[in-house]
């Protein structure tokens, strides 16, 4: 029993000075081979694993986004709208021009009609906006009551987002990189949806 006393301290001593196995960190997976934080490891498994990170990134961000646009807008004084009709709305409000049916779609990215023209009835019925036939064209305005409320989540908007996102230390220009970033790569993904329906 004396002997094992003397081992058991040349042990710990050892452990202190780094010559032994820290029983603490040894079964510590090393960060190399955590791999990439995805949602899909069978996706990230292929080509680009870095792609497929960005994938999950553009998933949390977007449920985020929305999450956001919806409670700033209801925060504004205009509750129960959709992420797509708050979308719609600042859209129109946009330069204060009105805007064509078919620009509202293309500008978002939005392929079917029907959601958008069923957002600008919610947003009429609400008296956010108006809408007129010019032609065959259907063009719609932000009302003044549309643009107030544009107005208002703008404010809420500084005070609870930019503000803490300047406090990151995040540069303007490094965010507009980033913009232009996902836009390139949406175009990427626009041109693969083609090619995946003629498959």
């Amino acid at each position: 029993m004396g002997s094992e006393r003397p081992k058991r301290l040349e042990g710990e001593r050892a452990l202190m000075q780094g010559r032994g196995a820290d029983p603490v960190h040894e079964h510590t997976v090393p960060s190399s081979a955590i791999g990439p934080i995805v949602s899909s490891a069978h996706l990230a498994s292929g080509g680009s694993p870095g792609l497929s990170e960005v994938e999950f990134g553009l998933i949390l961000a977007g449920h985020a986004f929305e999450r956001w646009m919806v409670r700033c807008m209801a925060a504004a004084g205009v509750p129960d709208l959709s992420p797509v009709e708050v979308l719609i709305m600042h859209t129109v409000r946009h330069r204060d021009r009105p805007k064509k049916l078919a620009d509202v779609c293309l500008v978002l990215g939005i392929e079917d009609t029907h959601v958008v023209n069923y957002a600008i009835k919610k947003l009429t019925a609400a008296g956010l906006v108006t809408s007129k036939r010019v032609g065959k064209e259907k063009v719609v305005a932000a009302t003044r009551e549309g643009a107030a409320a544009c107005l208002r989540y703008h404010e809420i908007r500084e005070r609870l987002l930019i503000r803490p996102v300047k406090s990151t230390g995040l540069p303007d220009p490094m965010l507009s990189e980033l913009g232009a970033l996902l836009r390139a790569l949406s175009g990427h993904y626009d041109q693969a949806a083609r090619s995946a329906t003629t498959l």
